[in-house]
């Protein structure tokens, strides 16, 4: 098992993240938005806990910064009908505190605003994993503090209107060019993204 991948960021392509070890050794991470926007610059050493997923057609490995949300995610896996790719929208959309919140509070509304989760998807997560998240409570509690800036950009222009899926989208179109916006920015060049895709 791939435990961790130490490195320097060699590239970064929407939700895909180059790391290259000193062995010279490149390895391409699925990563959370919020995860993007807290990588630093490439070139940078970076150290990401890893979740590696093996299929008959494909290996894939996804990074996290922090070990909290690499356990929000495995435990996802453990729903019926959640694989990686929507285990990672939702740690994407809703960063790990929230989605464990959202599970453990049987809050359907705010778990069918992720895109690929429906209202029967949402009560059969609750059900089956409100008892698996039991023991996060406390690292829960500890990861208690406003959301990272890409949470906020999304949140703030689904609250302008904008559907999640398109607010995510654009929102991850800006921090692959630059990771370090702070929210406001974040907010303002996602608004620009989006009136692109309607002219």
């Amino acid at each position: 098992m791939i435990a961790a991948i130490e490195g320097t960021i060699a590239s970064r392509t929407g939700d895909r993240v180059v790391v290259r070890t000193s062995g010279g050794v490149h390895y391409e991470l699925a990563v959370p938005v919020g995860v993007l926007e807290r990588l630093p610059a490439d070139g940078k050493a970076v150290t990401l806990r890893t979740v590696l997923i093996v299929r008959d057609d494909a290996w894939s490995l996804y990074g996290f910064d922090r070990e909290f949300e690499r356990r929000v995610f495995q435990r996802l896996l453990g729903a019926t009908g959640v694989g990686p790719r929507l285990a990672l929208a939702m740690v994407s959309a809703l960063g790990g505190t929230r989605v464990v919140r959202a599970v453990k509070g049987g809050d359907l509304a705010l778990l069918t605003t992720i895109p690929g989760i429906g209202k029967k998807t949402a009560e059969r997560m609750v059900v089956e994993l409100k008892d698996r998240l039991a023991d996060l409570a406390s690292a829960e509690a500890a990861a208690d503090a406003p959301p990272p800036a890409a949470d906020q950009a999304v949140q703030a222009l689904v609250n302008l209107g904008y559907a999640p899926a398109d607010a995510e989208t654009a929102v991850r179109a800006v921090l692959s060019v630059d990771g370090a916006a702070a929210p406001a920015e974040l907010i303002r060049q996602a608004l620009t993204q989006l009136a692109k895709r309607r002219s």
